[in-house]
């Protein structure tokens, strides 16, 4: 596990103002890669402090080792070199820009911040890494039994549930960056009236997940057992699994296939697992009676700090809402820890088989759904399936998304005696189906 060293000192301040405001998500605490894109340019790799990025190719000059060999790597318009580099580059990528952007360090940053930061309002992020493969995951046991409910009422939790981390192989071409926005698909699907049609989805939905992308990772036949899978994991973000409840229900005789394809958001900024290290908590408690983990998802540092407090919320603005200039409503108030497995254990099982995993590719969490009714991380959750509808802070109702509704993530961690951290946000607008072409 990460250990805390001095980018973590709650003391340390930066000479970027933003950076230290109460509410920031990226403090210089935090320090997130990312890519962003001016105006006829190609993508850059920066790092993210206040409400500035670092543009780590014009401060090039300024790195040495390790440090130097991660700004390199970072520069190009994906971040999958400096993943396949695994966690110490990064790491002292990370401790020399916290050292140049803290108050009373060397001037080196800040004598060149006219051409080496760049204000976040001027620049659009993108993806921050191609992505090969994404496998998303069905880890937090609340969701997954009410869900069952409906669909296997004798056995709500699927018998395999609680000894491995499922999943399925969802489609990576798919994904989005933040702000882009969400077509609703056209699907095929069983009306209640018993007609089975094809045309617009009638259920669309959100669901609120943390994605981890994968480090160095490895080779084909070669599994990685727990000890060595943090080396692995690269960082984090948010992600919103777009899914189609009515496709869905309809079509998963092998598991979701078009009702979730049609895209996944995730948020532009990773956030490392070094920055997160503070807010490591223990693994979910598991019920006496449950099943202990198998040796090979069993690993005692896992279990004692292998999660994250992470506060996670869900919002809704709806075209009325932002003609009235009113605030979005928030629906889900959540946390990570809620989640059954751990990422260690989700990345460890994926291996287990010898599947290769490679820089860049994404892990879901799968839906971060919580005990309580305000934690419910779907619209499927929340609305008994759209059969008893949200009230919004405006007087509007929702049982599932309409066209022009607005979902927003965000995510915060925190703990007493230290810098809270975000990771910015993760929103998509939903537009309407394409007409089907005749």
């Amino acid at each position: 596990m990460t250990m805390l060293n001095d980018t973590h000192d709650p003391k340390r301040r930066s000479w970027v103002a933003a950076a230290n405001s109460a509410d920031c998500d990226f403090p210089i605490q935090n320090l997130p890669f990312g890519v962003f894109v001016r105006a006829g340019s190609a993508g850059q790799g920066g790092v993210a402090i206040g409400d500035q990025i670092v543009d780590l190719s014009a401060a090039m000059a300024l790195f040495s080792g390790n440090a130097l060999l991660a700004a390199t790597a970072a520069a190009g318009p994906t971040l999958n070199k400096l993943m396949a580099l695994g966690n110490a580059p990064a790491s002292a990528l990370r401790a020399r820009l916290s050292d140049l952007l803290r108050e009373g360090g060397p001037d080196d940053l800040r004598r060149i911040a006219d051409r080496a930061l760049v204000p976040m309002a001027d620049v659009t992020m993108v993806l921050p890494a191609h992505t090969g493969a994404f496998t998303d995951f069905l880890t937090s046991s609340y969701h997954t039994e009410r869900g069952g409910r409906v669909s296997r009422p004798d056995s709500p939790l699927p018998p395999c549930f609680k000894y491995l981390p499922v999943a399925y192989n969802s489609r990576a071409s798919s994904l989005r960056a933040s702000g882009a926005n969400i077509v609703r698909p056209n699907g095929q699907w069983k009306h209640p009236d018993g007609q089975v049609r094809f045309g617009p989805s009638e259920a669309l939905d959100f669901e609120l997940e943390v994605g981890l992308f994968i480090g160095p990772g490895n080779d084909v036949g070669a599994p990685v057992p727990m000890s060595q899978v943090q080396d692995r994991m690269f960082g984090y973000c948010l992600l919103n699994d777009w899914s189609a409840r009515d496709i869905q229900a309809w079509e998963s005789a092998l598991g979701p296939f078009l009702s979730k394809s049609l895209s996944t958001s995730i948020s532009p900024w990773v956030i490392t697992g070094e920055a997160l290290a503070p807010f490591r908590a223990p693994a979910f408690p598991r019920a006496p009676d449950d099943p202990q983990p198998l040796p090979y998802l069993a690993d005692a540092g896992d279990q004692a700090s292998g999660h994250f407090d992470i506060v996670l919320e869900a919002f809704i603005r709806t075209p009325n809402m932002r003609a009235a200039g009113q605030p979005a409503s928030r629906v889900t108030l959540t946390n990570f820890q809620h989640n059954y497995w751990t990422f260690a254990q989700m990345a460890t099982h994926h291996m287990s088989n010898g599947c290769n995993l490679e820089p860049g590719d994404l892990l879901g969490s799968g839906t971060a759904s919580g005990p309580t009714d305000d934690s419910r991380a779907c619209l499927s959750e929340a609305t008994e399936r759209g059969k008893m509808p949200l009230v919004l802070n405006n007087g509007e109702t929702r049982g599932w998304l309409r066209d022009g509704d607005e979902v927003i993530f965000t995510g915060r961690a925190s703990r007493a005696g230290f810098v809270s951290i975000g990771f910015g946000v993760c929103a998509g607008m939903v537009e309407a189906a394409v007409a089907w072409p005749q």
